[in-house]
């Protein structure tokens, strides 16, 4: 290689030397030299070396992203080995089987030809993720897009506008779940200011003429608040957050206003360092010194502490205005929260681990992220990514190659039914690969599947069985649903039709309430639906309504296990005994009075909707005994259940004096330690603040304890409990 040839690759070499032992600055020299000959004369728009790309993505991969020796060589290869300019058994040799798997899975979404729009952004986006069985592949992929992004410039109108979108609507989501949050905002950033250059210029003029005044306002804005910090002790740190271009072009258009009506350009976070046992308490003593100072809207309230979102995510939410009238976002959280907010579901993983309910997809991409964020030394990066990464999901081809994704273990009738339910109800199996296979056959990434249907065929019961995915399964549902609505109507007919013959002075509505209860049904259709399906003789019906009109009492009886009675009663043991001798039927909790463990309750049977627990001092209590005698069940908490836990709500009035809202708070989650699901309190009349705050408890001792204890804070008038879900 000649010295002025070097010079203008000085700055990456010296990159390379100063990330890697001497050993893998041989390796990467080696690949450095076998792309540059292999893609010499070879020029990209405009005009510069194609091998000038590999170099800075190279770059971009080793400084931006972190990754090691493999990484590097794969990526100044990739050029040579997608042009067929060098083959595996070459790689192998020279550098090692890591570069060869990693070139087979970027080369293999290359080839990859499907049409993307935007019906299938988020397919085409998890196809990448699918495809690349060693995550190194997507973090090269990114790079590479990023590199293509910072030179857009040279490419024609047609292809800057085509990367543009699919560096907006794929590539910075998939930065996004690996939260590489500085590589997805420059993706979106550029691409906006191809896809809307005069929407982009406006926001970044209008943001750098306002940055002196918004820092300005921000010091001005938390001096109250960080005296009284201070004053507390409360070791905290305060930092603004300015949304991209993007946010705001985003937030701009979804919501049609302009620039100077975005009041969340900016949120102030306050950020407190404590012990993981008192961040709640913390919190929400920090939100009552906001609270103290501005008036907080109500409606903009985000309590994501109590219930965290589905990704880890924790903090409180809230939007004050000023004396002169300024909304202003707040976010409230601890160092803990603010690594996992920023870092993503990879900062979560580290405090919580990874467990059944996230994706397998997203535990190794955010582990990936875990161990780039931990490594100080990056050229230890590539031996400690575990690359037998488990795919929880498939993508398979129509016949006319639309893409279809599909979790692992999905069957062809799966697939039919995501086509369309008429689909699904006809299917009666595939043809795959040149052969036919049964509706129960399992897919493959890769499938090109086409459905065969016959006119004849219905949906069946054990259906359900061979599908894994939601939609398949409500539809099979929902489909053997209206095929027992039908019987149903059969079975009412039928039964109107002998209580006409019979004679018997009883209404339809009376009749089927004691039939429920002695074949211990849910429902009026299933009790129809069996009449018509002849599991319940209609002989039989004639003596029971008899008995019953006679006053005479009789036990419930255990119909046939063939009835939908069987999967209750394979349940695990219920909370409640109903009428003493019957269990393992579904209930309801009336949400008219709320009831909780430990209120005296009753059982009430209705014709369409089953069983209905109230307490015994609901407002429709008297009402129900005296209109519905017949369908009211004795009813009662089993004293060894383990039930979990209940919604109640408290109402609360105080005097509105400073410092109430904390000492609320800090008695209901400090003291007693009792989750808040929500509060809503707002200002009344005459100095008051008043409203409703929702708590979970096991059993009514806990919600008497809670009422009693606010009782006894200074300034509370009222706290008791109230029926109804509010």
């Amino acid at each position: 290689m000649e010295t002025t040839d070097n010079a203008r690759y000085d700055d990456f070499f010296t990159l390379v030397a100063q990330s890697f032992n001497p050993d893998s600055q041989a390796a990467i020299r080696r690949a450095f030299e076998r792309a540059r000959t292999a893609l010499a004369g070879m020029t990209r728009y405009d005009g510069t070396p194609l091998f000038d790309h590999s170099v800075r993505t190279a770059r971009i991969v080793i400084s931006e992203i972190g990754l090691g020796r493999n990484s590097t060589i794969s990526t100044l290869l990739h050029d040579v080995a997608r042009l067929g300019l060098i083959d595996e058994e070459e790689i192998a040799r020279d550098y090692g089987p890591i570069p060869v798997s990693i070139l087979e899975g970027m080369n293999l979404i290359s080839k990859v030809h499907t049409k993307v729009s935007m019906q299938q952004a988020d397919n085409f986006r998890d196809l990448i993720v699918s495809y690349a069985t060693d995550p190194r592949i997507i973090l090269i992929k990114l790079a590479d897009r990023l590199e293509v992004m910072r030179s857009l410039a040279m490419f024609p109108k047609e292809k800057q506008l085509k990367k543009s979108w699919e560096s907006m609507n794929l590539y910075a989501q998939i930065a996004h779940k690996l939260g590489l949050y500085s590589i997805k905002s420059e993706l979106e950033d550029i691409a906006l200011s191809y896809l809307e250059p005069q929407d982009y210029a406006y926001i970044s003029r209008r943001l750098a003429e306002s940055a002196s005044s918004r820092d300005r306002f921000i010091a001005d804005f938390t001096a109250p608040i960080e005296e009284k910090l201070k004053a507390q002790g409360i070791k905290y740190h305060i930092k603004g957050r300015t949304k991209s271009i993007y946010s705001i072009w985003r937030k701009m258009k979804r919501t049609g206003v302009s620039f100077d009506e975005v009041y969340d350009i900016f949120a102030i976070r306050i950020i407190a360092d404590c012990p993981p046992e008192n961040e709640k308490q913390l919190c929400w003593n920090i939100y009552s010194i906001v609270t103290d100072f501005y008036t907080p809207n109500p409606e903009r309230m985000r309590d994501w502490i109590s219930i965290p979102k589905s990704n880890g995510y924790e903090s409180l939410h809230t939007t004050v205005v000023t004396k002169e009238g300024r909304w202003v976002e707040i976010q409230i959280r601890t160092e803990r929260m603010d690594e996992v907010a920023e870092r993503g579901i990879a900062a979560h993983w580290r405090y919580k681990g990874v467990h059944g309910g996230a994706s397998r997809n997203e535990e190794w991409l955010a582990r990936l992220r875990d161990i780039m964020e931990e490594t100080t030394n990056k050229t230890q990066i590539a031996n400690r990514i575990d690359t037998n990464a488990s795919q929880d999901e498939i993508f398979v081809f129509t016949p006319t190659g639309d893409l279809r994704k599909l979790p692992q273990g999905a069957t062809v009738l799966d697939f039919a039914f995501g086509i369309h339910s008429e689909v699904g109800a006809t299917c009666t199996g595939a043809r795959i690969g040149g052969r036919n296979v049964p509706l129960k056959e399992k897919l493959h990434n890769g499938d090109i599947v086409t459905v065969l249907t016959a006119k004849a065929q219905k949906p069946k019961p054990d259906w359900l069985g061979y599908v894994s995915t939601p939609k398949a399964r409500n539809k099979i549902r929902s489909l053997l649903r209206e095929e027992e609505a039908k019987a149903a109507h059969l079975g009412r007919e039928e039964l109107e039709r002998k209580l006409r013959n019979w004679r018997l002075n009883v209404p339809i509505d009376d009749a089927v309430a004691v039939l429920i209860r002695y074949y211990k049904l849910h429902t009026g259709t299933e009790l129809y639906a069996a009449i018509a399906k002849g599991e319940i003789d209609i002989a039989d019906t004639k003596e029971l309504i008899a008995r019953h009109l006679s006053g005479e009492l009789f036990e419930p009886k255990t119909r046939p296990a063939s009835t939908a009675a069987k999967s209750h009663a394979e349940r695990s043991e219920d909370a409640l005994v109903i009428d003493e001798t019957i269990r393992g039927i579904d209930y309801k909790l009336a949400k008219c009075c709320n009831p909780i463990f430990g209120d005296d309750i009753f059982a009430f049977t209705t014709v369409s909707s089953g069983i209905t627990i109230h307490r015994s001092d609901c407002p429709n209590a008297l009402r129900l005994k005296e209109m519905y005698p017949y369908r009211v069940l004795e009813a009662r908490w089993r004293d060894d259940s383990r039930p979990g836990t209940f919604l109640a709500s408290i109402r609360l009035v105080a005097e509105d004096v400073t410092g109430i809202v904390n000492r609320i708070t800090e008695t209901i989650t400090g003291e007693l330690k009792i989750n808040i699901r929500s509060m809503n309190l707002s200002p009344m009349r005459e100095g008051r603040i008043g409203g409703v705050i929702n708590i979970e408890v096991t059993n009514t001792s806990i919600i008497d304890m809670v009422a009693a204890n606010l009782m006894k804070i200074k300034g509370v008038e009222k706290a008791y409990r109230i029926t109804g879900q509010v």
